[in-house]
């Protein structure tokens, strides 16, 4: 039992991966899914193609390695993030498709709170913005839409989860339902400082109790699979969001550390340590990981549309035939043409938090073509970036991480990694291990069974692949900025909030 199976359940695929006692890949599994968009600004996924695709990946990287499930000593899980499912209890079947994160259906109701003025006690608590993102107003619609919901609920006949907590009841056959700490810190439910469910957020949001997963840490005993699914029954051993995962993947166990992961959407952690900081520019307030029941806390930036601005290129303008084609495209464009690509394909998130705001090119010429809206869309990821590290730099009085740890698919480019270094004015650390989020959940895993060693012993295992540093002039890069910086206010529907 000399492996670590890491099962990454992300917004587009699910991923298996297993790694051996060193940490290294051996095998990995990979299966897309369907995204259905049944209205303007909904998303969601079918729970059958989440656990289809879960135990098809699992077996699939088992089988990939030659390995068989004696082999493996424990499960670690990370997850798409904030994702909410509602399930019977006594049949394990979902009351409705999954409501992905980057749904907007429930904006009206958090402006309505907001007006109210809940959103100071839900700041205090949560540390997060009342904004549709997070669970809480997911679950608060589903248990108002689906028919007889919110009666079944009230019996205690439903359970609530975010992905991994849906997993977990369905690799164990029901018998744990379970989260760990910092996928709870995603719903909007709890409370971040005592750790622990909060009382009048669940009467806020119209939320039963008896919905809600049990709290563990990220290194914690979440029960063990049944036997038939994986060839012998395996210990799931550590859980953890995505984000959280990819930033204790990337070793970011000290204050001031800065990841950002680039997949769907991109996503900035810096670690604060034993003490949680209070946002002044609208930053998430957040757990980076809970071990021994210590919490550690983050401040987060959310960017909603990252990699799938490429995906929009492919799919939507169909300029591109596949993704690694951008790099090439963005190096051959019109340096003369400064076209803005704002991706609000869902809205903005951090610092704007513009739920209505949607997505806007500027600077089109007669001239303009697939080259420079390559490039664009490239650049909006870097400039993104570059807006929740100087919200970061304000919160923590200007010690913003000095270098930039960065992982997920978009980082197989060097041309976005270089831009990104150009227009943060840092350097940019590629790893070699890119996988990190699995890497994380694998590490947490390893790390509560024994087979791997603790914080210190993974952090000095480490291993850079290529550090990118700045090249462009100073004059140059706050050029750029300014025109990017005026295509946001262009684009936002109400005024811009904070720093």
């Amino acid at each position: 039992m000399s492996h670590i199976l890491a099962i990454d359940q992300g917004t587009t695929s699910t991923r298996a991966i297993l790694f051996d006692a060193g940490l290294r890949p051996v095998a990995a599994e990979q299966q897309e899914f369907a995204q259905h968009f049944p209205a303007p600004g909904w998303v969601e996924h079918d729970p059958a193609d989440l656990w289809a695709t879960t135990l098809a990946c699992a077996r699939g990287a088992i089988a990939r390695a030659g390995l068989a499930a004696a082999d493996v000593a424990a499960i670690g899980i990370t997850n798409q993030r904030e994702t909410t499912l509602i399930w019977d209890r006594a049949t394990g079947e979902p009351i409705h498709r999954a409501i992905v994160w980057q749904d907007r259906r429930t904006a009206p109701l958090c402006d309505r709170l907001r007006a109210e003025g809940h959103e100071a006690m839900v700041r205090a608590r949560t540390g997060l913005v009342l904004d549709p993102y997070f669970s809480a107003s997911k679950i608060a619609w589903l248990l108002d839409n689906v028919d007889g919901a919110r009666a079944r609920a009230g019996r205690g006949e439903l359970a609530f989860g975010t992905v991994e907590s849906f997993l977990i009841w369905r690799l164990t056959g029901g018998r744990v339902h379970a989260t760990d700490a910092t996928n709870a810190a995603r719903t909007m439910l709890y409370d971040i400082r005592r750790g622990a469910w909060d009382d009048d957020l669940c009467r806020l949001f119209g939320v039963p109790a008896s919905l809600l997963p049990e709290v563990r840490d990220n290194a914690a005993d979440f029960g063990t699979t049944l036997p038939d699914l994986l060839g012998r029954p395996l210990p799931i051993c550590g859980a953890a969001g995505d984000q959280q995962a990819a930033t204790v993947g990337q070793a970011c166990f000290a204050p001031g550390m800065v990841k950002a992961t680039y997949g769907t959407g991109c996503f900035a952690l810096m670690n604060t340590g034993a003490r949680p900081v209070d946002s002044r520019n609208r930053l998430l307030t957040t757990l980076a990981y809970r071990l021994d029941g210590r919490p550690t806390y983050a401040l987060e930036g959310a960017i909603f549309v990252a990699g799938a601005v490429v995906q929009w290129l492919r799919d939507g303008l169909k300029i591109i035939r596949t993704a690694a084609e951008t790099e090439a495209l963005a190096a051959a464009a019109d340096p003369a043409q400064r076209v803005v690509i704002v991706p609000a394909f869902t809205g903005l998130g951090a610092p704007w938090w513009d739920a209505e705001a949607r997505g806007a090119i500027f600077g089109l010429t007669r001239g303009t073509g697939p080259a420079e809206l390559a490039r664009a869309a490239l650049e909006s990821v870097g400039f993104q970036t570059r807006d929740l590290m100087a919200a970061m730099a304000a919160d923590m009085g200007g010690a913003a991480g000095a270098v930039l740890r960065v992982d997920g698919g978009m980082t197989a480019s060097n041309w976005t990694l270089q831009f990104l270094a150009d227009i943060l004015g840092a350097p940019v650390d590629r790893p070699v291990v890119r996988e990190t989020t699995a890497l994380g959940a694998a590490w947490l895993a390893g790390m509560r069974t024994g087979l791997c060693p603790g914080p210190e012993g993974f952090a000095a295992a480490w291993a850079l692949d290529r550090r990118f540093v700045p090249a462009m002039e100073a004059a140059t890069r706050e050029g750029l900025w300014a025109v990017w910086d005026d295509a946001v206010r262009r684009t936002l529907t109400r005024p811009r909030a904070g720093g």
